[in-house]
């Protein structure tokens, strides 16, 4: 693998975690998954955004902080490389949609000291899929906590990526256009994934790939 640190990013649905495992399991490479479901305050966020959108995200905030700081400081000699199911970024694009104004500017300082003590992606794989496929992603994998999430809700989070994506100017920043392909069941899907983080290369800034147009 060419990628000392990879990120693989999407809304909510598009498989991120899932995309990390088979990568493990093909390359043996070090994890480093977020722990959403240790986030107290995440089920009273779904049901009351408004009351509980600041303490969510410093919790996110915290935890990703820890994880990182911890894994960077230790590094597996062992394994070749690092797969990320988020990368730290995203804390700031998701309290930017979920905030008050007020709230945000604190927020933003705090990020900027923390955002400091660790290494950036070496390639952020971002796993682009239509929000209604999305939707069906998230019903059928049933987590109780995210039944009130709606469209307009996914919307919004793809829309704060992409704005985020177009300042990007450092870190390559891969759109995989997957519709509604399972890596999963489909063999050839994933093979394509892996055939574009293996062998092409990519320039920094934001460029769209069809999974498709890699078979």
């Amino acid at each position: 693998m060419q990628y000392r640190f990879i990120a693989i990013e999407g809304n909510i649905g598009a498989g991120k975690t899932t995309l990390c495992h088979q990568l493990a399991e093909r390359f043996g490479c070090a994890l480093v998954l977020e722990q959403f479901t240790d986030n107290p305050f995440l089920p009273f966020f779904y049901e009351q955004p408004e009351r509980y959108a600041f303490p969510v995200e410093l919790f996110f905030m915290t935890e990703r902080h820890k994880q990182l700081l911890e894994h960077f400081a230790q590094p597996d000699l062992f394994r070749a490389f690092t797969v990320a199911d988020y990368f730290f970024v995203k804390t700031l694009l998701f309290a930017k949609n979920n905030l008050s104004e007020e709230e945000f500017r604190l927020f933003q300082r705090l990020f900027s000291v923390l955002n400091a003590t660790f290494p950036k992606p070496d390639i952020l794989l971002y796993l682009h899929r239509p929000v209604d496929v999305l939707l069906r992603q998230i019903q059928k994998r049933g987590r109780d906590m995210e039944r009130l999430i709606s469209g307009e809700y996914l919307e919004e989070l793809q829309n704060a990526y992409f704005e985020y994506f177009k300042s990007e100017t450092e870190t390559p920043v891969v759109i995989l256009e997957l519709d509604d392909a399972d890596f999963v069941q489909d063999q050839a899907v994933l093979e394509s994934i892996i055939s574009a983080l293996e062998y092409r290369s990519y320039r920094p800034g934001m460029q769209y790939v069809a999974w498709s147009s890699l078979r």
